[in-house]
């Protein structure tokens, strides 16, 4: 029959679908899955229904097992070892397609099989939409970085920062808004790479990251930068409109302010035209990005072919007057008027020299004094790379607002001069440059549409952030070699009567670069007004800042209107601003902060090494994010040190409102006191709920047995492995228990407690320890599982050692502690850590090389593959590889679990070579056979022993109950007789019942059950043997332990079975909830 692989042993469908007998159903269960059946309800799997998409295929399970010995027919269970908690579970080769394929950040939606179910009810089912072509590197990632780097500030102000700053110190300020934006895209790859990030970008992953307070806070700085980029880019786009394209445009006002006004104006109109065509939706913004894209492509080519061609007779000429530069409209567009003759009425002479009124000389006039000191005339404006300019462009001349450009003086405008708009210095410029290059974080906002996003983010955004960088510091030294300074430093060309001084650079035609550079501008702005409410929207929908809970609804086309209308108030009062000097600073305080806690998140989960922490991306160093922090503190303050107090106290409020009332401050000695209060907060805050599954730690509880007569830990070894486990930075408890009296014991217990504290330390396991009294083992060892940690503070998972020479003990209690624990383990949903063989595990001082093999048979929450990444990260275990075996079951697709196993540890970041095994063939051997029955009589054999034991030791109470009772009848019989006709007696009754034994014990045949899971594992000890006998360390699902007492022996057997041959074995059972996961 065929099986999907949500269903049970009679075939029950689990998924949403009805099944074709008895209608089950799905019902979600947090992120799990409910099964129902009727009116009962069944456990939930622990399979996170994030990773399920789509259906499995099926699996054919045959009638009837071919036996080679004379006994009944044994259903066909491959694993019958496991098959008890399967719904729980379930086969790693049933489910590895459906952890493997998925869609990162889409809510998953069930459909049931095509062949099962009522057809009406598949006529309800709405089609799964068609999955969208997969973008590459180059297009999903590098290209679209490219067009959100590159805007309005390499257009408009890259030429006057270079002119301004000279050359030296430009590269000064590109080098560090570069080396930041390097550092910040190395830090953002390696967390992007650390799982899906989803909707939200660099909101998404510093919350995640670094918590809801941070992350919420940050995340509304990215906003609101964002949101004001729109600003900087819709006003760009005026500037370039009025200034270099339609001067006549310009809206004739009151001449104080009439720029600013008209940039107000126009940018009001320009924007209500974006806002709608937004508010249409965002398939028409798509449109226009590739255009913009295009035109960013196409202008800068046409920039760097100009460098080369320029030369004196190419490009405009200018004006001077000595040093200084004369407007072109002073001199009404007439450059043959650039001249000092004194005969002639129209040129600079009769403006500087004479006066109007009197049209005499002026004596003491320092402009006219000037005019005859100084050479008059003009000059080729982009002489171009071989004329040398490149030297005189080399120091910096920077101007008050007013002053003549290149001076230190004041202007007069009425002169010809060209005055400078703003005060211009070294950190003015740096504020001003640094949005040229943000928006390196839009490949990390489209991982769901990337094809492979962990190679994809990594690659394409340094490759882009790198790209840019190489292009602006050329383009820098390219721009300084080419143009004169004066030029460079007339902001808005006015020199040349308005022309912009790259177009006039560019090849062929200057109008190539002003037309693309106001497309491209346009679609910028397009692109922020569309990414911004989305951004919003994913903060709001996060629920972490209840005043936004407003914006996150979408209409019914999934637009974020609400936080589209925000975005738009506050775009529309960058738009007043009407300056983009004035508005790019306030960017860059905005940006800078996000890009700081981008690497403070990074270096924070290096330092920290969560177990989660595992990103595929590796060129990254804890060292390098903590520098890229310290930079981005200090351009903000270098920027404007107003602007970066407002930014924090924006991000500290909401810090505040998401914690609310935190921790209460605790005044005591000092950092004893803030240790303190910060434990008692930690310890509260662990209270709230269980942690996150990125947050999972193994927290340890070590059950150490002791020896029986020196009461000193017995195996040492359980304390260095769990050391070695503690790369995860996870809690360690040592529990060992005293069999007594308290009031007797309470001495012994100290003395213990300190013996194990001690050994701890000598083993470098840092952690508490516990020894309690108790009146037998198996109460006092439930006591520590149940009772140990404080608060949240408190173990998930149980080491405990494998009982050795169980098999050869009489007392039954050699095994019933241990399972009678695993048993308490698992009632407790509790993972468990049986290490066999613990005194072959190595030293902290040893440094083991070779494999570390996974059996990975059941799925149960991704333990079996965090514990030896884990390893991994100790020094002892740091040359060891991991190695991942599967089984394969009869019918299953080999090829395809592989490829479906790779793709799995591939999204959880994991290095690990992936093997599945085919079980040899399935038929039921005479050795299965016999080992089984050999069991079963071993079984029988002990139990009848131990049962005449404890007769053996309640005879003498009979005998003397029996004397007394026939002393009483008759005082004269002689006692002693009766005792020995009593152990006659006993004797000839026990030996008859030894040969009814032994008759019993010939006829005993294996239950079917039993030779089943004997034959489970033996076939796998078979595999397991061949494939890891050179292993360092071999760790397998631990089965589950039977429900009653009386397969305890036969599950003890199994066990041995299974692991036999096998130096290190590391058994484990996950606790039933997820402890890895593939999103970040």
């Amino acid at each position: 029959m065929s099986a999907s692989l949500f269903s049970d042993k009679e075939g029950r469908k689990l998924d949403g679908g009805g099944g074709a007998e008895g209608g089950s159903g799905a019902a979600g269960f947090g992120n799990f899955v409910t099964v129902n059946y009727g009116s009962t309800p069944r456990a939930p799997t622990i399979v996170d229904t994030r990773l399920v998409n789509g259906s499995s295929p099926g699996i054919m399970e045959s009638d009837k097992d071919v036996l080679v010995v004379d006994v009944p027919d044994v259903p066909d269970k491959e694993m019958a070892l496991y098959e008890e908690e399967s719904h729980q579970r379930p086969f790693v080769s049933n489910i590895i397609s459906r952890l493997a394929n998925y869609d990162g950040g889409v809510v998953p939606q069930f459909e049931g099989d095509d062949d099962d179910g009522d057809p009406k009810d598949k006529k309800k089912k709405k089609k799964l939409p068609p999955k969208s072509t997969k973008l590459g590197m180059m297009m999903g990632v590098f290209f679209p970085c490219i067009q959100n780097i590159f805007g309005i500030i390499l257009f408009i102000r890259f030429a006057w920062v270079v002119g301004t700053a000279g050359w030296l110190q430009a590269l000064g300020i590109v080098v560090l808004c570069c080396v930041c934006a390097i550092i910040t895209s190395v830090s953002m790859s390696a967390i992007a790479t650390n799982g899906i990030v989803a909707g939200g970008g660099s909101y998404f992953m510093i919350s995640r990251a670094l918590g809801p307070e941070f992350g919420g806070a940050v995340g509304v700085l990215f906003y609101l930068g964002t949101a004001v980029s729109s600003s900087l880019y819709i006003v760009g786009a005026v500037e370039i409109f009025l200034k270099y394209m339609v001067p006549a445009a310009v809206i004739p006002l009151p001449e104080s302010g009439i720029t600013f006004n008209n940039y107000r104006i126009y940018g009001t109109v320009l924007f209500i035209i974006m806002f709608i065509w937004v508010l249409i939706g965002v398939r028409f913004v798509s449109k226009v990005s590739v255009l913009a894209l295009f035109c960013v492509i196409l202008s800068i080519i046409c920039i760097y072919i100009g460098f080369f061609v320029a030369h004196p007779g190419r490009g405009p000429k200018i004006c001077y007057v000595g040093d200084r530069l004369i407007s072109k409209a002073f001199l009404e567009n007439d450059l043959t008027r650039c001249n000092k003759e004194e005969n002639d009425t129209k040129n600079l002479y009769q403006t500087f020299c004479i006066s109007n009124a009197t049209a005499k000389t002026v004596s003491e006039n320092p402009d006219c004094d000037y005019l005859k000191a100084n050479n008059v005339g003009t000059q080729p404006g982009i002489p171009g790379l071989p004329s040398g300019v490149f030297y005189r462009n080399t120091y910096s001349k920077y101007s008050d607002h007013g002053d003549r450009i290149g001076f230190r003086e004041p202007g007069n405008a009425t002169r010809g001069d060209i005055i400078s708009d703003i005060t211009s210095s070294f950190v003015v410029l740096i504020g001003i440059v640094f949005p040229a290059v943000t928006g390196f974080m839009s490949g990390s906002n489209r991982s769901g549409d990337l094809s492979d996003p962990q190679k994809s983010i990594p690659a394409g955004t340094i490759g882009a952030v790198l790209t840019t960088s190489l292009m602006y510091i050329t383009c820098l030294l390219l721009i300084a070699g080419s143009v004169e300074g004066q030029l460079l430093r007339d902001k808005f060309g006015e020199s040349m009567g308005g022309g912009l001084i790259l177009a006039q650079l560019a090849w062929p035609n200057e109008w190539v670069v002003i037309i693309g550079a106001f497309l491209s501008t346009c679609g910028a702005a397009l692109q922020s007004l569309v990414g911004a409410p989305r951004l919003l929207q994913a903060i709001a929908a996060d629920g972490v800042i209840p005043f936004l809970n407003v914006f996150a609804v979408n209409n019914k086309n999934g637009e974020p209107i609400r936080a589209l209308l925000l975005t738009g108030i506050i775009a529309e009062a960058g738009i007043l601003i009407a300056n983009i000097d004035n508005i790019a600073p306030i960017i860059s305080e905005f940006f800078l902060m996000c890009y700081g806690f981008v690497n403070l998140a990074c270096a924070l989960q290096t330092i920290l090494k969560t177990p989660n922490w595992r990103p595929r991306f590796r060129f990254y160093h804890w060292t390098v994010s903590l520098l890229g922090v310290s930079l981005c503190l200090v351009l903000m303050f270098l920027t404007g040190w107003y602007y970066a107090i407002v930014a924090i106290l924006i991000a500290a409020g909401i810090y505040k409102y998401i914690e609310y009332k935190g921790a209460e401050k605790e005044w005591g000695d000092g950092l004893r006191g803030l240790a303190m209060s910060a434990a008692r907060y930690a310890l509260l805050r662990l209270e709230e709920g269980p942690p996150h599954v990125k947050n999972w730690r193994p927290q340890i509880l070590i059950l150490l047995k002791l020896k029986g007569d020196t009461l000193e830990p017995k195996y040492r070894k359980m304390l260095t492995f769990s050391s070695q486990l503690k790369e995860g930075k996870g809690l360690t408890l040592v529990g060992s228990v005293i069999e007594g009296d308290y009031a007797e014991k309470y001495a012994s217990a100290l003395a213990v407690k300190q013996t194990i504290s001690a050994v701890m330390k000598k083993e470098r396991t840092q952690g508490f320890s516990e020894v309690i009294v108790a009146d037998n083992m198996i109460q006092g060892l439930c006591y520590l599982i149940q009772g140990s940690g404080v608060g949240g503070l408190t173990h998930n998972t149980v080491m405990l050692g494998w009982p050795h020479g169980w098999r050869h003990c009489e007392d039954e209690k050699s095994y019933r502690v241990f399972l009678d624990t695993l048993r308490n383990i698992n009632n407790g949903q509790l993972a468990a850590l049986v290490a066999k063989g613990i005194d072959q595990f190595p030293e902290n001082t040893d440094r083991l090389m070779g494999t570390i093999d996974i059996w990975w048979i059941v799925h149960d929450g991704g333990l079996l593959m965090l514990l030896p990444f884990l390893l991994t990260q100790h020094k002892v275990w740091k040359l060891c590889t991991m190695r991942i075996f599967t089984v394969a079951q009869l019918d299953d697709n080999v090829e395809q679990i592989k490829q479906d196993l790779q793709t799995f540890l591939y999204h959880l970041r994991l290095r690990a070579e992936v093997s599945v095994v085919p079980l040899p063939d399935n038929a039921i051997r005479a050795y299965t056979y016999e080992r089984a029955l050999i069991m079963e009589q071993r079984t029988a054999m002990m139990k009848d022993l131990r049962l005449k034991k404890r007769k053996f030791k309640a005879m003498p109470q009979e005998i003397v109950d029996s004397n007394a009772a026939s002393a009483s009848a008759s005082p004269e019989i002689d006692a002693t007789n009766h005792l020995s006709d009593g152990w006659s007696q006993v004797d000839i009754s026990e030996e008859k019942d030894g040969d009814e034994f032994n008759e019993e014990l010939l006829s005993i045949k294996p239950d079917k059950q039993n030779i089943r899971r004997m034959h489970t594992a033996v076939r796998l000890n078979e595999v397991i043997v061949e494939k890891s006998h050179d292993a360092r360390l071999v760790i397998l699902n631990l089965p589950g332990p039977p429900k009653s007492a009386a397969g305890d022996e036969n599950y003890m057997e199994y066990l041995e079975v299974l692991t036999e041959g096998i130096e290190r074995v590391l058994m484990v059972r996950g606790g039933g909830r997820e402890v890895i996961t593939i999103y970040s």
